[in-house]
């Protein structure tokens, strides 16, 4: 009974035999195996008892198994477990991620090799190709392109004089901006802001040499100096980007104005503090036109436009009519043969007084010389204009010159290049 006890338990918990005699290449035999569980009494004759294997127990849900003596003693000769050596393979991130980074950059400087490429193929482009302007030549001088757009020239396929005017004008309030002097006011300095003063021009000239076309891309240089004790110069010359031809100069004089009172002023000590540091002393670009400009009226004019009236949009942040927009209205009265067989190629302008939303003027033009509505004559026009309030207070003085415009503009496609002095 007890021999078939002791037999029953050793089947179920096997023990290492007493006989010292057992080798380590036999240990395991007459154990536990996956087909049933076998072992032999420690005395000859004893009860052989022979078990069917079941299915591991289970302790609060998880199976338990049962380990054998050589799986003890393998596990006591290698040690605990260790986790797979770092490798190369195993120590790579995600795959899809790794293949969305490589993709980012390829892509990155896929797009910055095609920009390289492009401005190889268009070295008319290699300087400041985005049109966002610089400081150039010791800090006097700034510098910014433009490229002329569709709808910014004529029905003689060249670009406007306000396409080019304009291009002047965001120059220079750029300039203020890049040089860290632009306060709350149009191209107005921090010291001007305090004292709500605003610069106003006086005089310009302007001098088309020829005008671009669709496409062409023009550099424009500005810089300032003084002018008397009250004024300041400003200067633009305009090149052509890719040949650098010169294509139009232009010079302005700008005073001071009180924005509230409308009144001129005298330029504070703390505003010339300001500016002065980039004042270059050089001579205007355009030789000064001494002529004086001529009063015109009724009796003298030959073309007279009436019933002109600023827009909403015609407005800057000044509250006052841009002064581009004065050039529009003069060229208004200008005679439609004139326009259609010559091109202006000069014009000198006398702000005396500004106008506002309210207001209805009147163009008066002048016309001396000959050749007009001649297609190709060689005579060249000068016109003189007024532009007037309606109870007769003088707006601007002008005079305009103009040469023919070149035949080969007329029929057929775009040009791809017109020579100098030809638009």
């Amino acid at each position: 009974m007890v021999a078939s006890a002791a037999a029953a338990a050793s089947s179920l918990f096997p023990v290492p035999s007493p006989s010292g005699d057992a080798k380590s290449d036999k240990l395991g035999r007459g154990s536990a195996s996956l087909a049933g569980i076998k072992s032999k009494s420690a005395s000859s004759g004893a009860l052989q008892v022979k078990a069917n294997a079941h299915a591991p127990p289970k302790i609060n849900g998880t199976s338990v198994g049962y380990a054998t003596p050589a799986e003890v003693v393998k596990h006591e000769v290698e040690g605990p477990s260790q986790p797979p050596p770092r490798t190369f393979i195993n120590t790579l991130p995600d795959w899809s991620v790794l293949l969305a980074a490589i993709t980012t950059i390829f892509l990155a400087a896929e797009k910055q090799w095609t920009m390289l490429d492009w401005k190889t193929k268009r070295p008319d482009m290699l300087i400041d190709p985005f049109g966002l302007g610089r400081i150039v030549q010791d800090g006097f001088v700034f510098r910014q392109n433009f490229s002329i757009r569709s709808y910014e020239i004529g029905a003689d396929r060249s670009a406007s004089i306000e396409t080019l005017m304009n291009h002047l004008q965001e120059t220079a309030l750029n300039h203020v901006k890049t040089a860290g002097l632009l306060g709350d006011g149009f191209g107005s300095t921090p010291e001007m802001s305090k004292r709500n003063l605003i610069w106003v021009v006086t005089r310009m000239q302007v001098l088309v040499d020829r005008y671009p076309t669709w496409g062409d891309v023009v550099q424009v240089d500005t810089w300032v100096t003084g002018s008397g004790k009250n004024g300041m110069r400003r200067d633009w010359l305009i090149r052509d980007c890719r040949t650098g031809e010169t294509l139009t100069r232009a010079s302005s004089v700008w005073v001071m104005m009180n924005k509230l009172t409308r009144r001129l002023s005298k330029i504070p000590e703390e505003v010339r503090s300001e500016i002065e540091p980039y004042f270059l002393n050089s001579d205007p670009v355009v030789p000064e036109d001494s002529r004086k400009l001529l009063k015109l009226d009724d009796d003298s004019a030959d073309h007279i436009r009436e019933g002109l009236t600023p827009r909403w949009n015609d407005l800057d942040v000044n509250q006052h009519v841009n002064n581009v927009k004065y050039i529009n209205w003069i060229l208004e009265s200008a005679p439609l043969a004139i326009l259609e067989s010559h091109e202006l190629s000069s014009m000198t302008l006398e702000y005396r007084r500004e106008c506002g939303k309210d207001s209805v003027l009147q163009s008066l033009t002048a016309v001396s010389g000959n050749g007009i509505g001649t297609m190709g004559s060689a005579g060249g026009i000068e016109c003189r204009h007024l532009l007037r309030l309606e109870e007769g207070a003088e707006i601007v003085r002008g005079r305009t010159e103009w040469r023919p415009k070149n035949s080969n503009n007329f029929g057929g496609g775009f040009p791809g290049q017109i020579s100098a002095g030809n638009a």
